[in-house]
């Protein structure tokens, strides 16, 4: 039955009695002060526990599980120290004086034991937030239980609610999902990991359909999580047909860039434009995508760098995808010399060179042409085929030295500007300076 503000005021007045009268005893003071002494021994143990353990070596030859539990254990061992102290205590106040003067060391125990049995629990989740967060909410109702108080304060909870609807919110309705959500979803991301390992390590999907399918399930059990932790607490989803507009609202305000991102990533993933392992070159950022998000995709650019771009853009804007149909790509080398060449001679040679190049494809023959007749001298444009335009420009750059120690080689120059100035009608003074830049 949900209690009213009055039984609430109630109960917290006989609480405050029941508390008063404690004080006043000399027995409370003696447990208090033995608590006490059990927490300044057990932390003093603690702390020389971990002085003296080396955790990352610590039960190495053990197997997993107990290597694991073995490390939990050490790594609580102030509150292991400090329940089996006041047990101790509470065995020897039980043989000396009346059980009932032992009521503190008993919950004192009780909550010691308590959290440890918790935290050992807790331990197989990773997330360090969960952990803290799991742990003390198990620990508050484990001390409510063990205080006797968990029917008053669940009682407590739901008899505060607001009605939506014709869905009865309450504290502790929501403190139930909560609950059964973080479960769900904690086991939903164990089952889509696996999921997620089994799909990347096939080999008759490609890169792309696998990201397509990995979101797909996470997507999928994040929403049966969801709705089975609602139907768990008896939330009718029908109930929840008020919201509707409202979430319609805030997503085309509020959240319209999520969403357009989130399109976008499956629209990428289906039509297969761009993929893991694609080079791309989007704006000024060019570099091979290393992963594909559910909002961006990261594109490492080889220096260190890696650029999040956002799912819309690369829908919205023009994208150069180097490997989409054909890894094999067309490199240009632009070079010039002087008019006492022979052209012929230098698109030989030129020829020559790329085709020798340690990455040019040897069945696609280079081509060298005569582009302009410009002021300074004769353009040229050296064009060769590459298997993998990763790297190019170290291509280009050892294609443009041999071209430099061939052309010295035989005698041909390579233009550069010269500028001459003539007077006319008179001599400059003797301390000007003319500058001439070549």
């Amino acid at each position: 039955m949900p209690m009213d503000l009055n039984d609430v005021i109630d109960f917290l007045h006989a609480a405050a009695r029941s508390v008063g009268a404690e004080v006043t005893s000399p027995w409370f003071y003696l447990q208090f002060g033995l608590i006490l002494a059990a927490a300044g021994i057990a932390f003093a143990a603690d702390a020389g526990t971990r002085a003296r353990v080396d955790m990352t070596s610590f039960a190495m030859g053990w197997p997993l599980p107990l290597r694991h539990f073995g490390r939990v254990l050490v790594s609580s061992a102030s509150t292991a120290v400090f329940a089996v102290l006041v047990i101790a205590a509470r065995v020897a106040m039980y043989h000396s004086t009346w059980p009932s003067r032992s009521y503190l060391l008993v919950m004192a125990a009780k909550l010691a034991l308590a959290w440890l049995v918790i935290r050992l629990v807790t331990s197989v989740i990773r997330n360090a937030f969960i952990v803290k967060l799991v742990s003390l909410s198990a620990w508050i109702v484990a001390a409510l239980s063990i205080i006797g108080q968990l029917d008053p304060a669940i009682n407590a909870l739901d008899s505060v609610s607001i009605v939506l609807g014709g869905l009865r919110l309450t504290p502790l309705l929501l403190i139930e999902f909560g609950a059964l959500l973080i479960a769900a979803l904690w086991l939903t991301n164990i089952a889509s990991n696996f999921a997620e390992s089994r799909i990347n390590s096939s080999t008759d999907l490609t890169p792309s359909i696998q990201v397509l399918l990995v979101k797909m399930i996470r997507m999928g059990l994040m929403v049966l999580a969801i709705t089975i932790a609602m139907g768990a607490v008896g939330i009718n989803l029908s109930a929840l047909a008020v919201f509707s507009g409202a979430v319609g609202v805030g997503i085309g305000i509020g959240l319209q860039k999520i969403v357009a991102n989130f399109i976008s990533g499956i629209i990428l993933l289906a039509d297969k434009s761009v993929k893991p392992g694609d080079l791309v070159t989007i704006g000024d950022s060019t570099g091979r995508i290393s992963a594909m998000k559910t909002r961006y995709i990261s594109v490492a650019a080889g220096d260190g760098r890696e650029f999040l771009i956002p799912n819309e853009d690369l829908v919205t804007q023009k994208v150069v995808n180097w490997t989409y149909t054909d890894k094999n790509t067309l490199v240009k080398v632009n070079f010039g010399t002087n008019y006492d060449a022979d052209p012929k001679l230098v698109c030989t040679l030129a020829a020559d060179i790329a085709a020798s190049a340690k990455r040019a494809i040897k069945g696609k023959t280079p081509t060298c042409i005569l582009t302009e007749f410009a002021e300074a001298g004769m353009k040229f444009s050296l064009t060769f085929w590459i298997a993998d335009p990763d790297g190019m420009d170290n291509v280009k750059s050892d294609v443009m030295l041999a071209l430099w120690e061939t052309f010295k080689r035989e005698g041909i120059r390579v233009p550069y500007p010269v500028r001459e100035i003539r007077i006319r009608g008179g001599a400059l003074p003797v301390e000007t300076t003319v500058e001439v830049s070549n």
